[in-house]
């Protein structure tokens, strides 16, 4: 029940798609109608609405971060809480499994599970954005750290989540890749049109 009763209730909670719930709530329809189609922050901001893009970012974020702090609080594998609603995040079952790309979840996973090791992703982030200026670049090399830092930081099964995570989030930016790798990725700053970049 340690890990069944976390995964149930990590999964449902970062199934909420506060994202979508945000703008149809501010009379913007359906965001998945808009840029990438994605739901999250990134997306958001494309409406032109700063405020309703943090207040997503947070959310998204926040999910992950309370996920774990029910499970520690109720004995259950924090990790597990977490991994879980960062997957459910990606594949909502209210969305018919098509969610977003996990960033801002992985992140505030991160930082309820072990604040160290989010420090770090978040300087990962913000370095490689600073000098390489690719936003989905950045994400992929500080989740891809992660799981590295959180074993050396002697986290284990902390890092086995934080490798779950990172892998989903390979998959999730997948058309980011492939636009980094022939030159087509919009770096931060630069104008772009209907781009899948962010979280």
């Amino acid at each position: 029940m340690a890990y069944l009763l976390p995964l149930i209730l990590g999964y449902l909670f970062g199934s909420i798609p506060f994202g979508l719930v945000i703008t149809k709530l501010a009379g913007l329809g359906d965001i998945r109608a808009i840029g990438s189609g994605n739901i999250g922050a990134t997306n958001v901001l494309r409406t032109g609405r700063k405020d309703l893009a943090l207040a997503t970012l947070l959310l998204d974020g926040g999910k992950g971060a309370i996920a774990v702090i029910i499970a520690y609080l109720a004995g259950w594998r924090p990790e597990v809480a977490g991994a879980a609603a960062f997957l459910g995040h990606c594949f909502p079952i209210w969305l018919k499994f098509k969610g977003g790309k996990g960033v801002a979840t992985f992140l505030g996973t991160l930082f309820a599970l072990h604040f160290p090791a989010a420090i770090f992703a978040g300087a990962t982030w913000l370095g490689v954005a600073f000098i390489l200026r690719y936003s989905s670049l950045s994400a992929l090399v500080a989740a891809a750290a992660t799981p590295f830092v959180m074993f050396a930081m002697g986290k284990p099964a902390y890092a086995i989540a934080a490798l779950f995570m990172t892998v989903l989030i390979f998959i999730r930016h997948k058309s980011n890749i492939a636009r980094l790798l022939s030159g087509e990725e919009p770096k931060i700053g630069a104008k772009k049109q209907e781009t899948a970049a962010g979280a």
